[in-house]
């Protein structure tokens, strides 16, 4: 996906940008090519970033989507906060297409979000994850969406249930460990 069109792909709300994560900019900020992600990302970057947590899911996306050049819409998006200067303050997106990851009604997404330490308790995750399903609803009918929640992360349940997700069971994830499941979607 070139500069232009991963542009084009921005889904935006009142306060940020979700921007696509594209193949080279997952590169970039896997080599810590700072100055390459920051223009391609079209904002300032954290220099920290990305931890080996969140490396590993780059490298993970990377590879998807070397796979399957097609899902580049779903994956995963750099949060951008465009003031008072443009800066990367998170990342946002779905597991993949619908149906793809997670229990629940067939044809839900499930929904990711992360926000950087120095900017939660703003809103962002709220309305990253509402703006990501406001896109879904609008250009693919998606009406179902899941979250997979650690049961000690309170901001991240905060966020869930303010959305209007309800507990629908456990899982447990190999990496992460046990997780609440939280669906949305009318019955």
């Amino acid at each position: 996906m070139g500069e232009r069109s991963t542009r084009d792909a921005e889904i935006r709300s009142a306060r940020l940008r979700l921007r696509p994560m594209s193949p080279p900019l997952l590169a970039a900020f896997l080599a810590g090519r700072r100055d390459e992600s920051a223009r391609l990302v079209g904002a300032g970057v954290p220099g920290d970033w990305p931890d080996e947590h969140d490396a590993r899911f780059l490298r993970l996306r990377l590879g998807e989507l070397g796979q399957a050049p097609e899902l580049q819409e779903w994956i995963v998006r750099a949060v951008v906060l465009d003031h008072p200067r443009p800066r990367m303050i998170g990342h946002a997106g779905f597991h993949g297409p619908p149906g793809r990851n997670g229990p629940g009604k067939a044809g839900a997404l499930e929904l990711g979000y992360t926000i950087f330490e120095p900017f939660r308790g703003n809103g962002y995750a709220t309305e990253a994850a509402r703006a990501l399903m406001d896109w879904a609803r609008a250009r693919h009918g998606v009406e179902h969406f899941i979250a997979s929640v650690a049961p000690g992360n309170v901001p991240s349940l905060a966020v869930v249930r303010r959305l209007g997700f309800e507990q629908i069971g456990e899982q447990w994830d190999d990496e992460d460990g046990l997780e609440l499941v939280f669906e949305l979607g009318s019955s």
